[in-house]
């Protein structure tokens, strides 16, 4: 695998709504709760994946990972421990991070594509996560996906 690009820095009006997105909150919540329009929201947002190096249609999800991931936006604290999750857990939730195609997604979890719904769903209760973008800055706050905690489970080794 390849290092990412560098990213672009996010101007301030960026970051505002990229808070929101790690938040977990849709376009049209963050409209709603920024009294801006779906527009200028969607507009936003597409400056902000392009900045990030995200497919256009990329999910939510793999905005707030590369949010975070690139820190520009700091990981909100967490007052839930962090579950134990088996390494076909933290390989799944890496997919979700880097991937929004459900197909591409089980593929890198190397998932049947019909056991992915099972097993993200068993995945978001086992973390009480409501959805996969919750899921992720969770993650990132309980520090599951570092590079030493990557490193960990791809090498076989669990916490």
């Amino acid at each position: 695998m390849t290092a990412p690009a560098p990213t672009s820095p996010l101007t301030p009006s960026e970051r505002r709504l990229a808070r929101h997105v790690v938040e977990g909150l849709s376009a049209r919540e963050i409209a709603a709760a920024t009294r801006l329009t779906a527009n200028t929201v969607h507009s936003t947002l597409r400056n902000v994946r392009g900045k990030l190096h995200c497919p256009e249609r990329c999910s939510l999800a793999v905005v707030a990972h590369r949010l975070l991931d690139a820190g520009e936006v700091s990981t909100p604290t967490t007052d839930v421990p962090a579950p134990e999750l088996s390494a076909e857990q933290i390989s799944l939730l890496k997919a979700v991070t880097e991937h929004t195609r459900p197909l591409d997604i089980a593929r890198a979890a190397k998932l049947a594509p019909a056991d992915l719904h099972a097993a993200l769903d068993q995945l978001l209760a086992d973390t009480g996560s409501p959805d996969t973008t919750r899921l992720v800055v969770q993650a990132h706050g309980w520090n599951l996906l570092t590079a030493k905690q990557t490193s960990m489970v791809q090498s076989g080794v669990t916490q």
